[in-house]
């Protein structure tokens, strides 16, 4: 239970953090250099970085097609809940950490509709000739999102220590790879970066604090 209260602690926190650092993107040095002179917050700090990387959008284009994977992975989880569910029966006996897995990955669903909806900035270059929101990233939030469930999953649920190990190995360098290339391949400002880590953290501990806190009584009974 101490160990629930720090995680429900640390989401707490991390979504603070987001709020805040959404709210400065708003009032920090905000300069009209984005395309069509749009306003960007932080703007000497996105525009030195962005000078810094430049453009490299054959890096965007696979960072674009490698934002499928977390997509199948959630259908992977979706597939396994639709499972249980016919095998058992009742939506009651399908595993609780499954269940507020789909309900995890619908809120993040929603906060990405929202942004989208209500864009704070664009990217700093047009994508087939369009401007684009860019606040948070959503590529970078989908890949912080789904892909340490798959590493949470696989430690509950996989009792081959070395497909263990191939599992989590593979989310960690995959969630490296696919910042790093969003961070530096120039279609997004560093600020959509860090929000997207921030937002994508802060979710990701609720829905861990959530599972525990669901799982606790078979803990208890040594299930």
């Amino acid at each position: 239970m101490e160990k629930n209260k720090k995680t429900l602690l640390a989401g707490l926190f991390m979504t603070a953090l987001f709020i805040l650092w959404t709210a400065m993107l708003r009032s920090a040095d905000v300069q009209p250099v984005g395309l069509n002179e749009t306003d960007i917050g932080f703007a000497s700090l996105n525009v030195w970085f962005h000078k810094l990387t430049g453009e490299h959008m054959w890096l965007y284009t696979i960072t674009d097609w490698l934002g499928l994977v977390p997509i199948f992975i959630c259908l992977i989880f979706a597939g396994i809940g639709l499972v249980q569910l016919v095998l058992r029966r009742s939506l009651l006996k399908v595993d609780k950490n499954i269940i507020l897995l789909g309900v995890y990955y619908t809120a993040v669903i929603f906060a990405y509709l929202i942004f989208e909806m209500i864009p704070l900035n664009y990217r700093p270059v047009l994508i087939e000739g369009r401007m684009e929101a860019s606040y948070p990233s959503s590529t970078t939030l989908l890949v912080l999102s789904v892909m340490p469930t798959l590493c949470f999953q696989a430690n509950r649920r996989v009792k081959d220590i070395r497909l263990k190990y191939i599992i989590n190995t593979f989310a960690v360098l995959f969630t490296m790879f696919m910042v790093a290339g969003r961070t530096i391949s120039g279609v997004h400002w560093l600020t959509d970066i860090i929000g997207s880590v921030l937002l994508s953290s802060g979710m990701f501990l609720f829905y861990m604090f959530s599972a525990q806190t669901a799982d606790a009584p078979k803990r208890l009974n040594g299930e």
